[in-house]
């Protein structure tokens, strides 16, 4: 019972929103609707999945028109300070931007990537911006199908600049890269051999190389590293004819550099645009997105068969004793689910 001097206080039941609560609130640009509505796609009961499905087909044709920009860079490059930078100076001149983080390695982990938006106090206080990590699905597939989804969701909701961008390394470069129209990769000099702290895939991917932290002392170096870079990207062969990829310097303490930065990409944009390849590489990018959510539900179909979670545990084991081989403990897996020899 209540101590008699302290009221009773009963906190009223949160409303439960339907599809056209959730398209009519992000098209409004409320941003208590747009939370709900990423949380919803966020979920993974089935209920709340059918329904995100609903809200997404009707918010997917008002989106689209924003600036899809990938960042990744080398651990101490500063990506979240450049990213606040850039992103308070392109709130300041009237953008709407949303920051989405991919983060594989919390699925292994078990960390949160929550704290993009404490290292970045400024912009995730700014009105005009938002700031939202993805969650680990368990795969880096899962991450990034939520990502892609709450990257609708932003765009419907008036954000013309989506930045995500990528705390893993490896596959997780390239998977972004397939959802953005530009590719930044973030480097630092004073690291050793700058060519040795990022891998050739990486390189292949970019856009541009920036090169932070030029200022004060280290800026001498910072320029040498530019142009080491620009050499590297002279013998990669360009992702599109109609742009060259190019390395530049910048600070995003100082703020040295980051109109450059701005206007490459807004030259990248209009280059391909002009060429035809953004609406060429934006329809390639669908395509391989329903393929890719295909693996995805697939895979997961299968691994929680009951008949493939009945016969996996002994298979492993016969396997790792060598009393069977790969290809048959596959096809009796596959055999159970209902797929025949392959």
């Amino acid at each position: 019972m209540p101590h008699p001097s302290i009221p009773s206080t009963k906190f009223p039941r949160r409303r439960e929103l339907g599809v056209e609560n959730y398209v009519q609130g992000v098209l409004a640009g409320d941003r208590a609707t747009l939370g709900r509505a990423i949380t919803l796609i966020e979920s993974v009961n089935p209920e709340h999945e059918k329904l995100a499905e609903q809200v997404l087909v009707q918010l997917l044709p008002h989106s689209g028109q924003a600036m899809r920009i990938g960042i990744t860079g080398i651990p101490g490059a500063g990506k979240s300070t450049f990213i606040e930078a850039m992103g308070r100076r392109l709130t300041a001149i009237g953008h709407k931007v949303a920051v989405l983080a991919v983060d594989p390695s919390s699925s292994m982990t078990g960390g949160s990537i929550l704290g993009d938006k404490t290292r970045m106090v400024e912009l995730s206080s700014d009105p005009h911006a938002f700031i939202r990590p993805s969650p680990s699905s368990g795969t880096l597939g899962g991450v990034t199908r939520k990502t892609r989804e709450t990257m609708v969701v932003c765009e419907a909701g008036g954000f013309d600049v989506v930045i995500i961008e990528t705390v893993g390394v490896g596959q997780s470069e390239t998977m972004v890269d397939d959802m953005v129209d530009f590719f930044l990769v973030l480097m630092v000099a004073g690291a050793g051999d700058e060519l040795q702290g990022i891998k050739r895939g990486v390189l292949e991917l970019a856009d541009l190389i920036a090169v932070n932290k030029c200022d004060g002392d280290n800026t001498t170096r910072a320029d040498l590293a530019r142009r080491e870079y620009a050499t590297a990207l002279h013998f990669m062969r360009p992702k599109h004819s109609s742009w060259t990829p190019i390395s530049q310097t910048c600070s995003a303490i100082t703020g040295a550099g980051l109109s450059e930065v701005w206007s490459a990409i807004l030259s990248h944009r209009e280059a391909l645009i002009a060429s035809g390849s953004f609406e060429r590489r934006r329809q390639q990018q669908l395509v391989r997105w329903m393929w890719n959510m295909i693996d995805e539900r697939l895979k997961s179909a299968f691994q929680t068969h009951e008949a493939v979670v009945a016969l996996a545990p002994a298979l492993e084991q016969a396997l790792t004793q060598g009393e069977i081989t790969a290809a048959r403990a596959a096809t009796t897996l596959l055999e159970a689910f209902g797929i025949g020899a392959v």
